[in-house]
């Protein structure tokens, strides 16, 4: 019992929450036009698609795709930063639509974890680079990334993201959520969130 207690207290039980909506989310499917990010009816009130969008996915293969990553960071941040949860459920889903609503009045419709996944990504991978700058693994995951976003703004013009095939043949990748997402954590390794602050010296 005592072993089961330590694994329960060592699960990120945050993003297993945010998951487990997902799931249930994407399980009846007739919720979605309720959930979705929707710009009109956000412009009518409907504020809160502003985060339960990025919680509704398009077929089973975006929602496996985005909340087994978000899962996976999840218990990477969640061994030394759980108090990061909140951050992640109440201001980054918001932060990232409030940036697409403002900045790509175009979008009418979008849903799906990836975003948020790719500022927790590029989270981890920023401190990683920090914490020992001649890893050439962080320095890697951070060139993919640029890559996939030239690729997508360039050559796919905001449609690419074939390995995914989604259940709605007009919904494309959104390249401006995943610039805001690369915006966020930018920000959030500029402002040094989750660093440790120095413990006192005892005499």
């Amino acid at each position: 019992m005592n072993a089961l207690s330590r694994t329960a207290r060592k699960l990120p039980w945050g993003f297993v929450l945010v998951a487990l909506a997902a799931l249930v989310f994407q399980s009846h499917g007739g919720w979605r036009a309720c959930l979705l990010y929707d710009r009109t009816a956000i412009i009518d009130g409907q504020w809160w698609r502003l985060w339960t969008g990025h919680l509704v996915h398009f077929g089973w293969p975006h929602f496996v795709a985005d909340t087994g990553l978000f899962l996976i960071l999840g218990f990477i941040l969640g061994k030394t930063q759980s108090w990061l949860f909140p951050v992640v459920l109440l201001l980054l889903p918001a932060v990232i639509s409030a940036a697409m609503y403002f900045c790509a009045p175009g979008m009418s419709r979008y849903g799906g974890l990836s975003a948020v996944d790719l500022t927790l990504l590029l989270f981890v991978a920023g401190q990683g680079w920090q914490h020992n700058w001649k890893d050439w693994f962080w320095p890697a995951v951070l060139a993919i990334y640029v890559g996939e976003i030239v690729l997508e703004s360039t050559v796919g013009h905001g449609q690419g993201g074939g390995m995914i095939r989604f259940d709605d043949p007009e919904i494309h990748v959104a390249t401006s959520a995943h610039l805001a997402a690369a915006a966020c954590a930018l920000l959030m390794l500029a402002v040094g969130l989750g660093k440790k602050s120095p413990r006192p010296r005892v005499a």
